[in-house]
């Protein structure tokens, strides 16, 4: 039964690209400590990386994140009209969540200037355009800088935040899998969609690519 179970462990950690301890726990329905022993030995064999709070794949990932740049020049026109289309869901007053796809910044060029909107973001490109918008109030969240996705990570920041209502969220997902559903292949940030998922009453999600 425990090699079993370590055996689908590893395969599910292969499937997700990266996942957390917590979640590992839940899908398993085993305790921390358990999950601990079981990461430890699949480690053994070097097909996995243990990071803060969850691990790693170090099989060739096809969902494996690109460089932001590498990312924002493909698909131009159709991540406008998502952006256009995610923009006409914003309403007066609104506190949204915008994260760090090269998709979801796109709304902020279509937020109607008559609405007053805050928005809450780890996405530096959006911090910019936002920056220049007298009708958008900006809060920024997390706490390490991440060049290759242009991104803040970390949620030290993250109780100056559980007071916010968050009346909208809208992410961009590495993959969507039909057994896993959203899937992000970079644990620091899938920490802050988690936290921002929690609050937010709405969720709104952009994948790149499709796994059944």
């Amino acid at each position: 039964m425990k090699v079993k179970r370590i055996q689908a462990i590893e395969d599910y950690i292969h499937t997700q690209g990266t996942v957390s301890l917590d979640d590992l726990c839940e899908y398993f329905g085993v305790s921390k400590n358990t999950i601990r022993r079981d990461i430890n030995k699949i480690a053994e064999k070097n097909t996995i990386k243990k990071v803060y709070g969850g691990v790693v794949s170090l099989q060739e990932n096809v969902n494996e994140l690109l460089p932001f740049e590498n990312r924002d020049i493909t698909n131009h026109a159709e991540k406008k009209k998502i952006g256009q289309a995610a923009a006409q869901l914003i309403e007066d007053n609104d506190l949204i969540f915008v994260d760090s796809g090269t998709t979801t910044r796109y709304l902020v060029n279509y937020i109607p200037t008559d609405k007053n909107v805050t928005i809450i973001t780890n996405n530096l490109d959006t911090i910019n355009l936002a920056a220049d918008m007298e009708n958008i109030s900006i809060f920024v969240i997390g706490t390490t800088f991440k060049r290759k996705t242009k991104s803040f990570v970390g949620i030290e920041n993250w109780s100056f935040f559980q007071k916010y209502n968050v009346t909208k969220a809208f992410m961009a997902a590495t993959a969507f899998s039909g057994s896993h559903g959203v899937m992000n292949s970079d644990i620091l940030e899938y920490e802050v969609k988690k936290r921002m998922v929690e609050k937010a009453e709405k969720k709104n999600s952009y994948g790149r690519s499709y796994e059944g």
